[in-house]
């Protein structure tokens, strides 16, 4: 690992076998995203149907896989070559947008002797 590569992003402190060399701090990925109109049609078919409501799901997943490649690479860029307490938080921006935020602590990490 170097440190110019974010390899292990986790939700609690370092893996079994690693320690915090350095601390950077705070790093975030954001992503806002909108519903297209087409998009708007379809969901409103899915909740005419009932069950689970498929192209708010992909929204949701591809908004929060953006966000989190963001975090990625904020982290890098601050010399970081992993992210601890890492979390998601979001709201809503406007009737058809939202904002998800991931973010985390930068760190260096070393492999316990």
């Amino acid at each position: 690992m170097t440190e110019t590569e974010v390899r292990i992003v986790t939700t609690f402190d370092p893996p079994t076998g690693f320690y915090i060399e350095r601390v950077i701090g705070l790093c975030w990925g954001i992503a806002v995203r909108a519903r297209s109109l087409p998009a708007l049609a379809r969901i409103a078919g899915e909740l005419f149907r009932g069950g689970e409501v498929r192209g708010l799901t992909e929204l949701a997943n591809d908004t929060r896989t953006q966000a989190m490649a963001r975090l990625v690479r904020n982290a890098t860029e601050l010399g970081a070559n992993a992210v601890v307490g890492m979390r998601f938080t979001s709201s809503p921006l406007l009737q058809n947008a939202s904002e998800v935020v991931a973010y985390g602590t930068a760190v260096v990490i070393r492999p316990k002797a």
